[in-house]
């Protein structure tokens, strides 16, 4: 299942008490559903050579994905432990150090060298594949920690998509009812911002938004018309690259309490949307945001330096 396209189980549709809270990923649905919408949005966009290349790297997302189908599940005390102290099962730093992940980055890196791509980019990759554990290790602490300099930042998106699959795939091994929130705008399930929100048009959720991870892809509840930064539900507005802003599929959602702003996805309107190409695509209303007072929140490594 995407986290871009949520569905619930059929078996229980018409029966849902309350809205569900949580939703972890299909991993190989989830960059294939990508892939499929950066493709489509290349086709009329002034952004094509990019989206193509986002769209190629979502593909190999999805082909390693599919082959970790079967990786190491958190153990089930683990679990346990962080629901009760409301915290993410996914332990981020542990996450980098270990074997399996090491592996994602040495497979993405000789596996995405396939892509055409600009020399800087091809140059970025070329030293990753030469680095040592201790630099790469310094790249996937900013990725996981959602912080990104305005260095070598052509590195850190080949990280960061490495760093999504193993994410999502771990992600995938959790039992979504037994997610807990954990802050206002963090993932339940391994403590990350959101790429974005997504108003839902799937029976069963109609009208309910998801925030959506940018780093493992589990979609979780927040209500609508509220910050995902500061939680505050007064001072919110919206703002459109369109003239008619009512008719917007992607708007970005201000906050004036803390003068923050982030994307939400109409799928309602418009059931293709996916949180990240989607977010990639609409780089007109990074632009249109940059001249105001507020500053993005959530994190997106794919759009980072605008």
């Amino acid at each position: 299942m995407s986290a871009s396209s949520i569905q619930p189980d059929p078996l229980t549709i018409g029966r849902i008490p309350k809205t569900r809270f949580a939703f972890t990923p299909n991993p190989a649905a989830t960059f294939q559903v990508r892939a499929a919408r950066f493709e489509a949005l290349a086709q009329a966009s002034r952004l094509r050579p990019y989206l193509l290349f986002m769209g190629g790297i979502a593909r190999i997302q999805a082909s390693l994905a599919d082959s970790l189908s079967r990786i190491e599940p958190i153990p089930a005390d683990a679990i346990e432990r962080a629901r009760e102290g409301a915290m993410p099962p996914i332990d981020r730093r542990a996450m980098a150090g270990t074997a399996a992940y090491r592996e994602m980055l040495s497979q993405f890196f000789e596996a995405v060298g396939v892509l055409e791509m600009p020399a800087a980019a091809s140059a970025a990759l070329a030293a990753l594949r030469a680095a040592g554990e201790e630099k790469t290790g310094e790249i996937s602490g900013n990725v996981l920690s959602d912080t990104l300099t305005g260095e070598n930042l052509a590195e850190h998106l080949f990280v960061a998509a490495a760093t999504q699959v193993h994410a999502v795939c771990l992600a995938a091994t959790l039992d979504a009812e037994r997610l807990v929130p954990v802050h206002i705008g963090l993932c339940p399930a391994c403590g990350g911002k959101p790429v974005a929100s997504v108003v839902t048009g799937v029976h069963g959720v109609e009208g309910v938004r998801y925030a959506v991870c940018a780093c493992c892809a589990t979609s979780w509840n927040e209500v609508r018309v509220k910050c995902l930064a500061c939680g505050s539900t007064k001072g919110i507005g919206y703002r459109a690259v369109e003239a008619g802003e009512e008719d917007a599929t992607v708007k970005a959602e201000v906050c004036d309490g803390c003068q923050s702003w982030m994307k939400i996805l109409y799928q309602n309107k418009n059931p293709s949307l996916d949180a990240v190409a989607d977010d990639v695509a609409s780089l007109g209303l990074d632009l249109l945001m940059k001249d105001t007072g507020y500053r993005r929140a959530g994190f997106h490594p794919f759009l980072a330096g605008y």
